[in-house]
């Protein structure tokens, strides 16, 4: 039910762009020949004549059109016709060609402003963490970093604590022997293991049962994470190296050990590599009592694990009369907009690769589990999301979008005339092409990550 209730969401946004278009178009007495919900792909499931235009309902139900006498080459109107959108004029096509946009805009806020009043409070996005339970083996660093049931996390590794999947995301990169390095350890372990064992030399290969001592263990630095990062907005990216499959199989052999024994293959820089790779601590700050404390350092797992069960308990903003629901309304709208347009930003300088995209089936899905286990507004907010990214995307300039569409109209108006026929549709056809190849990979993302239940 919750994935019916997702698709109807869809489905008015949808209806609610194309709407956007009709009623700009008939506000200037302009012809519409159709208005049709859903893509002209399958079955016509239901069609009636309502005036001038044509009111189509198809069976691939995610989609929409406003169609002009000039989308039919076979129309018997002249070419000077009035009722042909190409003789209007320029601010008129402008208008209508952005008035999809505009509806989405306008839907989103009348859904977040709809939210606030019935909701009486809106989200920040912001959370208090709390620490639930400590379920991790006894012999795990966090018994003895001063962690306590009911601890509220104030920050981690300097970083404000205020976000659900924080403590989820440091340690999940900052696991134990992950196979990589800092350069400037290694460089470090190289040194004290030169000192140690003065007769070697940083490259040559240590002759078969040669004992080799070990410095004191020096841990890996502890990471830092962006607030961007912590959204999902960013990708966490290490300067680190990797260590090579000897080097690694080196590393289970010292791990615990004070000296080693070679077996004639590995070098001092082997050792420093191999040594290198060991624990990551995550340092927390705490509030118990009213107090600050900072607690010693925790080492995840290999797995990135802690063993921590937390509570996130979300900081919402009071929304009771209307004009705090109105300035609410408008701080959410603005802050989710600048993610898109970062995300926008993002996608295209390539810092989010397209195996990340994902389209139609992912939202529904997502969409559907928000509304099943945080209610029906929460669904309105995400959904109210999706009407401003849609109106973003739209808005982009590429040919076969609403965007590209205004591009055209700008170029017409600063050349005097409009570009030929032919260019504009084989530009047209090289920008649905493009589309169509990105709809491809965002739904093969789509239904990949389903079967391996990463949705």
């Amino acid at each position: 039910m919750s994935i019916i209730i997702m698709l109807i969401l869809l489905s008015i946004l949808i209806l609610v762009h194309e709407a956007g278009h009709y009623l700009a178009a008939r506000m200037f007495g302009m012809k519409v020949d159709k208005f049709g919900f859903g893509l002209p792909i399958g079955p016509t499931l239901w069609e009636k004549k309502c005036g001038d235009t044509t009111i189509l309902i198809h069976a691939f139900l995610l989609g929409g059109y406003v169609a002009f006498p000039d989308d039919d080459k076979e129309n018997p109107l002249p070419e000077d016709s009035p009722d042909r959108f190409l003789n209007r004029p320029i601010y008129q096509r402008f208008v209508v060609v952005s008035a999809g946009v505009f509806a989405n805009v306008v839907c989103a806020f009348v859904l977040v402003l709809l939210t606030a009043f019935l909701w009486g409070h809106m989200p920040s996005g912001k959370y208090d963490i709390y620490v639930k339970n400590i379920v991790a083996d006894k012999t795990q660093s966090v018994w003895q970093s001063g962690l306590e049931k009911g601890d509220k996390i104030v920050s981690i590794n300097g970083s404000k604590a205020d976000s659900a999947a924080a403590l989820t995301l440091f340690a999940r990169q900052s696991k134990a022997f992950d196979g990589k390095v800092d350069t400037e350890l290694v460089e470090q372990n190289v040194e004290a293991l030169k000192k140690l064992n003065v007769a070697l030399d940083r490259n040559e290969l240590i002759p078969s049962g040669v004992t080799i001592r070990l410095p004191e263990l020096k841990y890996e630095k502890e990471i830092s994470l962006t607030d961007k990062m912590l959204i999902g907005m960013e990708k966490y990216k290490d300067s680190q190296v990797s260590i090579s499959d000897k080097q690694s199989a080196l590393r289970e052999e010292l791990i615990g050990k004070k000296v080693y024994t070679s077996d004639g293959t590995i070098t001092l820089e082997d050792v420093a590599y191999a040594y290198s790779d060991n624990y990551r601590p995550v340092r927390l700050t705490v509030l118990r009592d009213n107090k600050t404390i900072d607690l010693k350092p925790i080492y995840p797992n290999k797995d990135g694990v802690i063993g921590v069960e937390l509570e996130a308990r979300e900081i919402v903003i009071p929304t009771k009369s209307p004009k705090s629901a109105i300035i609410a309304s408008g701080k959410y709208l603005y802050e989710q907009t600048y993610l898109l347009l970062y995300g926008l930003w993002q996608i295209f300088s390539g810092k989010i690769p397209l195996k990340d995209l994902h389209g139609i089936v992912a939202i529904t899905k997502v969409g559907g589990d928000i509304i099943q286990h945080n209610g029906i507004f929460s669904g309105l907010l995400l959904t109210a999301v999706i009407s401003l990214d849609l109106a973003i995307v739209n808005f982009l300039p590429i040919p076969a979008l609403d965007g590209g569409h205004v591009l055209f109209l700008i170029i017409e108006k600063l050349r005097g005339r409009p570009l030929d026929e032919e260019t504009v549709n084989k530009i047209g056809t090289a920008g649905f092409l493009f589309l169509i190849a990105l709809m491809i990979i965002v739904v093969f993302n789509d239904i990949y990550a389903l079967i391996m239940q990463k949705l």
